[in-house]
């Protein structure tokens, strides 16, 4: 009886095959293998006398996962969106994460198109869109969609629970091949993760980034990666091209969404969003370990007691094995944010909270978001001046028939825009659009509402009680400075010319940062020279995953050279705030660990103030007494 493998039947299902692989590599597995068992069994003698082979059925849980992938595709589609120039022109992707019309994208998708722009979703339609906030250092912008407050939008899901193997859905508009904005989907898996990409350039830098052999080409950029799920757990970036034609070679990049959880609040502030530094420089040791190499004197690290030499075991919760390892955990946090740190010195771990410093100056940040600036400093790894970036040609490259304009270039005139629509973009130094703070401050200032009954409360104020062992605490502030009894030992901060000293020593200057409360409740963020909303952040290291990382709004405000930065939760109740005399002092740590009422108004009864991440003490106010002054006891 005749035995053969029935070719044409198993051609046909091995293209099945290797689609699914992609992303069910054990089931293809299987599948291949049913194949071939039911290959080598005899033909009927039916289709043996027709001379044709015996109709196979593919396994019922190869369909099965087939449609679940085609209905997951079918699902977050809607949220995948076609970014143009307000004139048409140009082209990139970007992905809706919320259903008032909030999207992400890249900020090289996004800084050629300008500050408004037009979006293509997959219903065919065209959407007014401006920009928001934007990361130049990693590459991400944020830009809000008008005309609906029910945009479909996209789950986040947990990149940090990737692994190598993993099957991924990159889409987007490549080559603008979708005139009717419906997205291309490519297949691949998770090539590696905590990818490190140097500048090519300039300032953009891609830390702890996702690598993917999904087809990511021009005018992917800005979309959006899927797991199988249809979480979002990335946003497409970079590929490394073939250097003539821009053709992808199988390695794309993609920013961790979990990165850019950690600076969405900053992007919703409106402002052009910094990166961060330790403010010391590392090096590897003999055995790959990561040392310091040199501490800044002042900054934070400097503060906590970090010194050169010093072996950096964990930082931010993570180990560290390598200093490329330091770069990419590093790299995912803003500036100002305070993490944990342990660290080896002769063989003793020390654990400290060190406060982030900017990456860059203010100065070089708005050229850069501008076009005016590229990365002054040359990286291993970076291009010598006068040879190509990675991704893009070689002079002298002719692009191909297919290939589209650059991303966010436009030639065309941009349409003339309607008066509503320019009310949502405010130019102001230092923001990407000002507008969108505004809208901010205005939603935590209307929650100091609450203690406006201190409104007006001049005068001299004050408080007695304890600290944590029981030791009396006298604390008076007035208009001529502020006073403090604790225990036996007096301090004193005069206000007359602002010269704000750490008293009481190691404080961070906690009397100076007690004034300038008293004038916030007193006279409101009036009384402040500047006032800006700076986004969302933990409070004293308090580092979870990404999802769970409880983050506060911080509205910053300024007086007198001194910089206060008050901290609210969810529910509009104010967490504490932290007080810096001047860029290069300590910085004051209040937190209010309970509130309740003193003079008759709210006020917060127990402080816990710390500083360089060393507690300093916890105050409980019991009374409160209210005079006017005409002398100041607080100088007596």
């Amino acid at each position: 009886m005749p035995c053969a493998i029935r070719f044409d039947s198993c051609r046909s299902f091995l293209m099945v095959i290797a689609l699914m692989s992609l992303a069910f590599p054990q089931l293809a597995i299987r599948a291949f293998a049913n194949q071939i068992d039911d290959a080598n069994t005899p033909l009927s003698k039916e289709a043996q006398d027709a001379g044709q082979p015996q109709t196979e059925q593919i396994p019922g849980i190869v369909k099965e996962a087939e449609q679940k992938r085609i209905q997951m595709i079918r699902e977050v589609s809607p949220a995948v969106v076609a970014i143009f120039s307000s004139s048409g022109d140009g082209g990139g992707s970007g992905v809706l994460i919320s259903p008032d019309g909030f999207a992400l994208s890249n900020f090289h998708v996004t800084s050629g198109a300008g500050n408004f722009m037009k979006c293509g979703l997959n219903d065919g339609k065209l959407y007014d869109a401006v920009i928001v906030g934007i990361d130049p250092t990693g590459d991400v912008a944020l830009i809000q969609l008008q005309g609906r407050n029910d945009f479909p939008f996209a789950r986040m899901g947990n990149s940090d629970l990737l692994k190598p193997g993993d099957a991924v859905f990159a889409m987007g508009n490549p080559f603008l091949l979708a005139t009717d904005f419906t997205p291309t989907i490519t297949a691949g898996i998770v090539s590696g993760l905590h990818r490190y990409q140097y500048p090519a350039g300039t300032f953009l830098e891609y830390a702890d980034c996702i690598q993917t052999d999904a087809s990511i080409n021009p005018g992917n950029s800005g979309g959006p990666l899927f797991n199988l799920q249809g979480e979002l757990i990335g946003i497409n970036g970079r590929g490394s091209f073939e250097k003539r034609g821009r053709v992808n070679s199988g390695a794309g990049y993609a920013i961790s969404i979990n990165q850019i959880r950690y600076f969405l609040g900053h992007l919703k502030s409106g402002r052009i969003v910094d990166h961060a530094t330790l403010g010391a420089t590392v090096r590897s040791g003999s055995s790959r370990e990561v040392l310091v190499d040199q501490v800044v004197e002042g900054s934070s690290a400097w503060n906590a007691g970090l010194r050169e030499g010093d072996e950096i075991v964990t930082f931010a919760g993570r180990p560290m094995g390598s200093v490329n390892q330091f770069k990419n955990v590093l790299g995912i946090f803003p500036k100002g944010w305070s993490l944990p740190m342990v660290y080896r010195r002769d063989g003793q771990k020390q654990e400290i909270l060190v406060e982030l410093a900017a990456l860059h100056t203010d100065t070089e940040l708005m050229e850069f978001a501008s076009g005016g600036a590229a990365r002054p400093s040359e990286k291993p790894g970076q291009p010598k001046p006068g040879q190509p970036k990675p991704d893009q040609p070689e002079p002298g490259d002719k692009p191909t028939p297919q290939e589209p304009p650059l991303e966010g270039h436009s030639e065309k005139p941009a349409e003339k825009l309607s008066p509503e629509l320019k009310k949502l973009f405010q130019s102001k130094a230092g923001f990407t659009n000002y507008h969108f703070n505004q809208r901010e401050q205005k939603r935590l200032i209307s929650h100091l509402a609450s203690l406006s009954g201190w409104r007006g409360a001049t005068g001299l104020w004050k408080f007695a009680g304890d600290d944590a062992k029981g030791t009396s605490l006298s604390l008076i502030l007035s208009p001529d400075g502020a006073g403090m009894q604790w225990g036996e030992t007096p301090f004193l901060q005069p206000s007359a010319g602002a010269n704000w000293i750490d008293e009481p020593p190691s404080s961070g200057g906690f009397l100076a940062a007690m004034l300038h409360w008293k004038w916030l409740l007193t006279e409101g963020p009036e009384a402040f020279s500047d006032v800006y909303y700076l986004g969302t952040q933990p409070l004293d290291g308090q580092l979870g995953d990404a999802l769970s990382t409880p983050l506060y709004d911080a509205l910053v405000l300024s007086k007198t050279g001194a910089t206060m930065t008050v901290f609210f939760r969810e529910d509009g109740v104010i967490a504490g705030f932290d007080f810096k005399a001047s860029r290069d002092q300590p910085t004051c740590n209040v937190r209010f660990s309970s509130w309740g009422t003193l003079g008759g108004h709210p006020f917060p009864q127990v402080l816990k103030v710390s500083s360089s991440g060393r507690s300093f003490g916890e105050f409980t106010l019991k009374t409160f007494e209210q005079k006017s002054s005409t002398s100041s006891e607080a100088t007596r």
